[in-house]
Parts: C-alpha cells; structure tokens; sequence
C-alpha cells in the first residue's frame, strides 16, 4: 500500500460514509480520534483530516490506513488533501507573532495596562485588523482566528505580568513578556512600531511585499516585528534606489568601497566586482515610515557588514560598526605589541657571546 495514494474520488467517497454515519461512528469503526490539528472544509462543513485520509485509502486501494499509520498533520494527511485541492483549516489558532503581540501591547499601554473586554471597541478594531496581518497561512486561520475573545484574552496575558499587577498572572508565554518590557523600556519608540505596523496594514502596504525566507530572517534580529523588518528589506533591494545611490557616489567620486570596514569589491575581484556593493537602509524601522525613501537613508556597505548590522538589535550604523572595528583592530595589535615586549626584553638581557 503506498501512504498518500489517494484521489479526489476516494475522498467523496469517505466523505460521503462521514455524512451516512455521523462523526462519532466514523471515527468508532475505524478508531479515529477527533482531528486536534486540521480539519478538511467541504461545502461549509468540517471533517477530520486524518480520517478522511485514512479512509480514502480504502477506496483507492483496498484498506483504511490506521491511525498508526499516518500522521495527522501537515506532513501527512493535510498534504495530501491540500495537494488533492480540498481546502484545509487548523483546529486552532496559531501562536501570535511579535507583531501580533506589538499591536495588542500598544491597546494595553494606550489603556493603562488594564484588561480590555471582547466588547470594547478598541479590541473588536484590533482583532478586525489582526486579521488582515499577511503572516499566518490561510491553512492556519479557523473561524475563531483573532476574534475579539482571543484579543481580549492577550490583553490579559499581557497586563497581568505589568511589574504593577498583584494578582496571580495567566499562563501567557514569554514573548508577550518579553515584548511588554520593550514598551517599558522604550514606550515612545515602540508606540511609533505599532503606528507604522497599523498604518501598513491599513493601506494594505504590507500585502505587496514578498515573504521573506525562513532562514534569512533567522539572522535578522529586529524587535520591531518581521513586517517592518520585510518592508526595510524592500527598500535596500529595490534596484532603482541602488543605482541612484550608486550613480551618486561615482559623481562625487567616491570608490565603491563599504562604508564601515572600506572593503572594494572591485579592487579584489577585478571586473566581477566592478560596480556592486549593497545598500543598506539607516532609518531605524521605528521611523521608518510609509514616505518614500531617500538616497541619503541608504549606506553603500559589503555583504558581510550588513549581516553583522542586522545580526543583532539595536543595529548599528554604518559609522558605528567602523568604529568597532577600528577598535577591534586596535585592541588586535596592543595585545600583539604585549606579547613581543617580554621577548624583546628577555633578548636585551642576554649576555653578548
């Protein structure tokens, strides 16, 4: 038997016995648990994705897989429905996102860090939104996705771990905390985040930018949250801009050389590197917002000091990744100069033969 093996038809066909035998003698007669993962969505109704999966294997080639025998999740059956069309929902809601999380502590700091209730305008405006947010895959979203209980709900993971609170707090998780400390520290700065967060979903800028890969933004590090940290990228990849800002430099007869350790892509590579360099944008993401951008926002830098810029927040600037380097190399040679005194000092001793 070959796992995945199944048609369209198979599935109407296990389907169809769902509908004759209810949910709860489907599942019985063939030992199938209620879907806890993802449900399959059919004419406005749910099925058990992992069920229906096994089942439909009995119709296309002669026996139900147990439910041993297949995963539940997205690497198994809901693959496998999706890859046949059918249209595939997670019975719950996915963890909320630092940018998630940015918005719903922006209500709670603009409330007072007191708990918001599912009726408050501001909360169904919120969920409203949050709902818009490209990030979560449809496949992700089910009917309770960000609705107006569940912002609620954050507020309270949030608020009740405010230093002031005395109650017992949620269970929450550790990013609201961790996101909540950012507005502690930072509240002017992080309330401008959600502004330009908000502002972006509303104009439905955020919709346009291309997703960013997994592992990329693995090596960013911005507290902003990823939609910022995309749009920047949007920027410094927009080609356009690039030439401007390259052009610019050549006029001025400035090398293409980075602008924080000096490196020339041309004087090492010859004519592969002539005219590359990468640009990166300096407008820290929190005022960073919808206007257009500038040649003077951007910084011809090398690849390497840009991933070093971005690798960790708060980025530096260009002038203040040179300054430690300059000061790394400084620190480099006064240890090199400590090691040959004592040496120096030892051959000095030495007796003349």
């Amino acid at each position: 038997m070959r796992k995945g093996a199944i048609s369209r038809d198979g599935v109407f066909q296990a389907l169809t016995e769902y509908d004759d035998l209810g949910q709860d003698e489907f599942l019985s007669k063939y030992g199938y648990k209620p879907a806890t993962g993802y449900l399959l969505l059919h004419e406005e109704r749910t099925y058990d994705s992992k069920a229906i999966a096994g089942v439909a294997h009995k119709f296309d080639q002669g026996r139900a897989l147990r439910p041993d025998e297949l995963i539940g999740g997205r690497s198994h059956a809901a693959r496998w429905l999706a890859r046949l069309g059918f249209t595939i929902r997670s019975s719950r809601s996915p963890d909320w996102t630092r940018d998630e999380i940015i918005l719903a502590c922006d209500l709670a700091m603009a409330n007072g860090w007191k708990r918001l209730e599912f009726d408050d305008p501001r909360v169904v405006e919120l969920s409203a939104l949050l709902q818009t947010m490209p990030i979560h895959p449809e496949e992700l979203r089910n009917e309770l996705f960000r609705n107006p209980n569940g912002v609620a709900r954050k507020t309270v993971d949030i608020t009740c771990r405010h230093p002031s609170y005395t109650g017992k707090p949620t269970n929450g998780n550790a990013l609201d905390v961790e996101v909540m400390n950012d507005f502690l520290a930072r509240p002017t700065e992080m309330a401008k985040v959600a502004r330009h967060i908000r502002q972006g979903l509303v104009a439905g800028e955020f919709q346009e930018l291309a997703p960013e890969v997994e592992e990329e933004d693995d090596d960013y590090s911005a507290p902003e949250g990823k939609l910022l940290l995309r749009r920047h990228r949007s920027r410094e990849r927009n080609k356009a801009l690039r030439k401007r800002k390259i052009d610019a430099a050549l006029r001025q007869g400035r090398p293409l050389a980075c602008e924080a350790c000096g490196f020339d892509f041309e004087q090492v590579y010859g004519d592969r590197g002539s005219g590359y360099i990468e640009c990166h944008h300096v407008v820290p993401l929190h005022e960073a917002g919808e206007g257009r951008t500038r040649i003077s926002d951007l910084a011809l830098i090398c690849a390497n000091c840009h991933r070093m810029i971005h690798r960790r927040a708060p980025w530096p600037t260009p002038g203040e990744l040179r300054a430690s380097i300059e000061q790394k190399h400084a620190n480099d040679r006064r240890a090199a100069a400590a090691l040959t005194r004592p040496r120096r000092a030892a051959d000095e001793q030495m007796p003349n033969p």
